[in-house]
């Protein structure tokens, strides 16, 4: 476990060179459609991601860890250039986060976490709330609502935040946890009056699925999220009880 800790942390930092000293800048050289293009690629990537199962924690449960997101900024590239008057852009936005959940009462679970994007102004925070309608059990799966909550800081140039309702479906087999589900983000995009550019609201539909392996002392989770047509992938490492 010691190992492995800072080679996850190290993944975070080392894997975007290509934003290397990118501040999101000059917002005001942007066209009005490649705004667009970057706020939807921004919703995408910074919008809530669960890296959990829909069972409850249960009032003595958590659940924290380290993880690492990835979003192929599929609609952005030449305007993340531009936004950040850079030569190089970017295809891949990779965000490190830590991340904690808390079991209470009632089968409601409450999350949050903290980012700060290497070599980027980009900082992000994030919360849920999550309630089990069904909790689960031997020979039943859980099924959960969740309410989310995410919001950019940082970017004196840009107000970002985006809200989140989806539902989620899992069912244990001994220490491995697959789950699936469906959702809708909600996206706020305004730039700041200076920059010329009109705010951007719209919404994406969301998809998401992954596994999660315990092994003790240790917990592991995969997710795959497809929101707004884009892909992201995350891993998350830590401890679940």
């Amino acid at each position: 476990m010691k190992k492995l800790l800072p080679l996850f942390c190290v993944l975070g930092v080392a894997a975007q060179p290509a934003l290397a000293a990118n501040d999101i800048n000059n917002l005001q050289a942007l066209a009005q459609s490649e705004f667009r293009a970057l706020s939807e690629d921004l919703g995408s990537a910074l919008s809530y991601k669960p890296i959990t199962p829909a069972e409850p924690l249960g009032v003595t449960g958590f659940d924290m860890g380290i993880e690492v997101t990835s979003t192929k900024m599929t609609k952005s590239e030449q305007a993340w250039k531009t936004a950040t008057n850079s030569t190089s852009g970017i295809g891949t936005l990779y965000v490190p986060k830590l991340h904690i959940a808390k079991g209470l009462p009632l089968n409601i679970d409450l999350a949050a976490f903290y980012s700060a994007i290497p070599t980027t102004n980009v900082k992000l925070v994030g919360a849920e709330l999550r309630y089990a309608v069904l909790p689960g059990g031997g020979a039943t799966p859980a099924v959960a609502i969740r309410g989310s909550y995410t919001k950019m800081s940082g970017v004196e140039q840009l107000s970002f935040n985006t809200k989140g309702l989806d539902v989620s479906i899992s069912k244990g087999f001994a220490m491995f946890t697959p789950y699936a589900g469906v959702g809708q983000v909600w996206v706020s995009s305004t730039a700041s009056a200076s920059t010329g550019l009109g705010a951007e609201s719209f919404t994406q539909s969301k998809v998401f699925a992954g596994l999660n392996v315990n092994l003790g002392m240790t917990n592991i989770a995969l997710e795959g999220d497809k929101t707004g047509g884009t892909s992201s992938y995350g891993l998350k490492l830590g401890f679940r009880f």
